[in-house]
């Protein structure tokens, strides 16, 4: 037995047995590099061990990392600050309730999570160092990082852990976190088993929970065990940058944490955030040497910024989208056939070559974007027939009926929803539309108490995730917190929680294709397309990263040496 031969016998026998499941079905070509390598680090295989593991294998030993951006193959230089323009929070920096791509971007600056889900759907430890799960996928454990502080000096410990997930998972206190953990983990069911190790006993068997308590959760920043609220006071978190100075509705300034548990960073001295309601501004602030980084802009929005020679534009193919959500509880949209002529009535290729210029994928009504590996790429695409659709409304007989389409003003927003209004002219309905700002539209997020949740028609932005859960649970699922078509069907309830257990991809993709079959038939919400996150960066800066769900990375950036 050679030398590397040896090393991977030694390895595999230390791994799981879903381990090295992923290993032999990498090794005989059922999963690509890429595929291998983010399945590897969810189920807690570390970014050394998957290098190894492609190597022996034959592949490029380097894998892993996220995209940086601004000056090419340049490094930043310390000192300095950096200057970035994102959508203004829709409320209160609270790591419980955000739920908002501004909200998250300010908060992810002084907290931090579990893991931190990258552009490439990768999980990268954070404040866990590894974990695993048991052989169902019923409990996972984690190893939580030692010696971290927060910003007033106590240090993080396992009880923390224990008491940020207890919190978010409590019904009681409403957390916006209930969308990725309700029906999944419930109070209580997180232990602290030893000063390093914290113990998740889920409800049901989940094989992508690690995403769930990373990032990729808006609100699962580890806080301490004490934390009652009033996060804006102080921003009292483990992250990169201690607060200087918030202002709601203007912005916000850190300053470096001298004591920051990764050591060397950040590079910078400053970070200043201003807050822009309307994406116009966000692009003139770059042009105008207002700011160095324009967090996400849109094509629509943003023609002047893919042609300017003084930014360097990075495009991230992903998940992001938006969702017309259809009230199947109301009229005209109770009955199927009326929803899906109005699905029938966009035209998808339109709307990505001209609305989108062509930076996006075709949506297929149901969350299994093509980014994702298990997505089941032989359901048929739903295509545009105006003729279809119009026989469809005739037919349950509709003709003439009306709704009111709810969003805000922002991105492309404005628009898809005249071109909606448009397409359901042609088929013989009608359709008003109420265009508010972004706080006005998502209201108190509960219902009763929101235009988002209770308006019989509206266009949702959906940010980026590394597997569909949320997308599949929260605005799907009978008891879906952000459940705005008011969609209740047994037999997707049953499917889901089969897709969320599975913990190999060919499971996965089995369970995936009956989803997406299941919602085109019913059609609650039309998912038109997945769109490619943009952001723009002054080129003479470097080391910037960022998720197409909106977090924003500076530890590594600054004016490029």
């Amino acid at each position: 037995m050679d030398e590397m031969r040896r090393r991977v016998h030694e390895v595999r026998s230390e791994r799981s047995e879903l381990e090295n499941h992923l290993i032999d079905e990498y090794a005989t070509g059922k999963l690509d590099r890429r595929e291998f390598v983010r399945r590897g680090t969810v189920v807690g295989m570390s970014i050394p061990l998957l290098s190894f593991l492609v190597a022996a294998c034959g592949g490029d030993e380097q894998v892993g990392g996220a995209t940086t951006a601004g000056a090419p193959d340049a490094k930043a230089r310390a000192g300095g600050t950096i200057r970035t323009a994102i959508q203004s929070p829709a409320g209160a920096i609270d790591p419980v309730t955000i739920a908002d791509e501004g909200g998250l971007a300010v908060l992810g600056q002084a907290a931090e999570y579990l893991a931190f889900s990258n552009d490439k759907l990768e999980l990268e430890p954070q404040l866990a160092e590894s974990w695993e799960p048991n052989e169902d996928g019923t409990v996972w454990t984690f190893k939580i990082r030692q010696g971290v502080k927060y910003h007033d000096g106590a240090t993080m410990t396992a009880e923390d852990v224990v008491a940020t997930f207890d919190r978010l998972s409590d019904p009681e206190v409403g957390s916006n976190a209930l969308s990725a953990l309700g029906g999944v983990l419930s109070k209580g069911n997180t232990k602290a088993v030893d000063e390093s190790t914290v113990e998740f006993t889920l409800d049901a068997p989940n094989g992508g929970f690690p995403y769930l308590v990373s990032s990729d959760n808006y609100n699962a920043v580890i806080l301490p065990a004490s934390y009652s609220g009033g996060f804006e006071e102080n921003f009292n978190g483990t992250g990169a940058w201690k607060l200087d100075r918030y202002q709601p509705k203007v912005g916000v300034s850190f300053v470096k944490n001298p004591e920051y548990w990764d050591s060397g960073k950040p590079l910078a001295d400053r970070n200043e955030i201003k807050f822009y309601d309307e994406e116009q501004p966000r692009v003139l602030a770059l042009q105008g040497n207002q700011v160095d980084l324009l967090a996400h802009f849109s094509v629509s929005g943003g023609q002047a910024i893919l042609t300017d020679q003084s930014v360097t534009v990075v495009e991230l193919r992903s998940s992001v989208h938006r969702q017309i959500h259809m009230r199947t509880d109301r009229e005209p949209f109770n009955d199927k056939r009326v929803r899906q002529a109005m699905a029938l009535a966009v035209d998808r290729n339109a709307l990505v070559d001209g609305l989108l210029g062509g930076r996006a994928d075709i949506g297929n009504d149901s969350p299994f974007a093509p980014v994702y590996p298990f997505t089941d790429t032989s359901v048929e695409q739903r295509e545009h027939d105006v003729e279809q659709a119009r026989q469809l409304v005739a037919d349950a007989g509709k003709e003439g009926g009306s709704a009111e389409l709810s969003t805000f003003r922002d991105f492309e927003l404005p628009d898809l929803a005249v071109i909606l209004q448009n397409a359901a002219k042609e088929i013989g309905l009608t359709i008003r539309l109420n265009i508010t700002d972004q706080s006005t539209y998502y209201g108190d997020a509960v219902y009763g108490k929101s235009p988002w949740l209770d308006s019989v028609m509206g266009i949702t932005d959906y940010g980026h995730r590394g597997v569909p859960n949320v997308f599949l649970v929260a605005p799907l699922s009978s008891k879906g917190t952000w459940n705005s078509a008011h969609f209740k069907n047994p037999e997707y309830d049953k499917l889901v929680s089969e897709y969320i257990a599975a913990l190999d991809l060919d499971s996965q993709r089995t369970a995936a294709g009956k989803i997406q079959r299941l919602l085109l038939d019913e059609t609650p919400i039309i998912f038109p397309y997945f769109y490619s996150y943009l952001f723009a960066v002054k080129k003479n800066f470097a080391g910037i990263r960022e998720t197409a769900m909106g977090h924003i990375d500076l530890k590594q950036a600054g004016l490029a040496a």
